[in-house]
């Protein structure tokens, strides 16, 4: 029988495949993805595939429908079971398999779901998703086959691979842990017994309902529980990590949150010491003070495109032995293998804490004190975001503005900076100022809605500005 399928085109996005289990989201969609998948893998020669999922409800089922289509286009499938999105792709960098797919809603709502793919060693993105809906829809797969599979326990080779690269001195911290109820816990579990110092896990049982709070490390809100259980047990660190443990969030000794440009600068000044004048990449939406700090420690800062994949591939090109986002992507080519892992940020982290005279929240203090808005997004159609992006810039550079083009438009003025960019899986344009003075902010925003407005946009809602970041 031919196969055809057609998937809900809203579930086809940049960085993954993703929707609604029940709505745009089904196992015949896994099945699918698998079949094509596959093919693709097939065609170019190859005929291992790595397969992993998340916590949630319906990942089980999804990722046998997954296997299923895997092994439909004779893939021989690698089973690695339930964990964080990081273990898979070590198992795929370790078992060097032609391929590898995830099942992870990673930090959304419980009744989303979703697919990371990597080909070979590289992430999986862009062009190649459409091109799966495309093959789907034509029956472009190869003929049917009987495929394999086995089951690959590899955790505790990647708990021993995290605990290879603990560098802290004698110092025994006291941390404090939130793993949201998130894919990462049984690893966390095993990783915590053989580090040193004094742990404690909050939330961490596997529960894709996630009970406690929303696994997003990004938003304060779900830092409440963490940031309380620093400052009663007097910790040096809180640790959280999202829904699939890709990305980190973190709490500094006092209970305040230290954001991902502030943990990159803490990251890069380590990193440098090994590897002077290295390029060190974050996303164009991190504090200046980041790319200021990665400068002085005698590094070469490279801002770039927001975009798991986007920011691997430029690491690739340019060498790049550490890159991270604001979103707590954390990528580290040094010593590891260039792909985003929480776990292994933590690990790293904790090593440099360990080593340390004073506090983390020495370091943060003594950072340069900027004021910024957070990431302000607001609707915008998907046909005219990046038309609205064209007309700024248009305009800006007309009147002589200093413009940064790498991923939207990034205005530099003698008050700071702000940044309108167009999501790439939404259809919402996110906007960020950030200055050293409230009157500065207030022109920078003043700048922003000008632009917006002469494009027909309303002002966006900018509550929530935040000061000492």
């Amino acid at each position: 029988m031919a196969f055809s399928h057609h998937f809900d085109p809203t579930v086809l996005r940049e960085y993954d495949i993703r929707g609604i289990v029940g709505r745009t989201l089904h196992p015949a969609d896994a099945f699918a993805i698998g079949r094509v998948f596959g093919s693709m893998i097939a065609t170019g020669g190859g005929t291992r595939v790595a397969v992993g999922y998340d916590g949630r409800l319906t990942s089980p089922e999804l990722e046998q429908a997954l296997v299923d289509g895997l092994r439909a286009s004779g893939m021989q499938v690698l089973r690695i079971g339930r964990g964080p999105t990081p273990m898979l792709y070590y198992a795929a960098t370790k078992l060097e398999t032609d391929g590898a797919i995830m099942v992870t809603g990673s930090h959304n709502p419980p009744d989303y779901n979703g697919f990371k793919m990597m080909w070979g060693r590289k992430p999986f993105f862009g062009e190649q998703i459409l091109q799966i809906g495309k093959l789907a829809e034509s029956g472009g797969v190869v003929p049917e086959a009987a495929g394999g599979e086995q089951a690959v326990a590899i955790a505790d080779d990647y708990v021993a691979r995290l605990l290879a690269d603990w560098d802290g001195g004698d110092r025994m911290l006291n941390v404090v842990w939130d793993n949201g109820n998130g894919a990462a816990g049984d690893v966390l579990d095993k990783l915590v017994a053989s580090l040193p110092g004094e742990h404690l896990v909050l939330n961490g049982p596997i529960d894709g309902r996630f009970p406690a709070h929303h696994p997003d490390p990004t938003v304060p809100a779900n830092l409440v529980e963490l940031i309380a259980e620093v400052r009663a047990r007097k910790a040096d660190i809180g640790i959280a990590f999202d829904g699939d443990a890709d990305r980190i969030g973190l709490v500094d000794d006092t209970g305040e949150i230290m954001f991902g440009d502030q943990l990159m600068v803490l990251l890069s000044r380590d990193v440098l010491k090994e590897r002077p004048g290295a390029t060190i990449i974050a996303d164009v939406k991190a504090s200046q003070v980041l790319f200021d700090e990665i400068a002085k420690a005698g590094g070469t800062p490279l801002m770039w495109k927001t975009g798991h994949s986007l920011i691997k591939s430029k690491m690739a090109e340019t060498g790049s032995p550490l890159a991270g986002e604001m979103s707590g992507h954390i990528f580290f080519a040094d010593r590891w293998y260039g792909f985003d892992d929480a776990l292994y940020a933590a690990v790293r982290t904790l090593g440099i804490v360990a080593r340390m005279k004073g506090k983390l929240s020495d370091v943060r203090k003594a950072l340069p004190h900027v004021i910024n808005t957070p990431e302000v997004r607001f609707d915008c159609d998907d046909a005219r975001k990046f038309v609205v992006i064209q007309e700024v810039i248009a305009r800006l550079e007309a009147q002589g503005a200093k413009v940064s083009r790498t991923d939207g438009v990034r205005v530099q003025t003698p008050d700071g900076w702000w940044l309108l960019r167009a999501s790439n899986t939404q259809a919402v344009l996110v906007a960020r100022c950030e200055a050293t003075t409230d009157a500065g902010l207030d022109r920078l925003k003043a700048a922003l809605v000008k632009q917006l407005s002469a494009s027909g946009l309303a002002e966006p809602d900018f509550s929530g500005s935040h000061a000492g970041h």
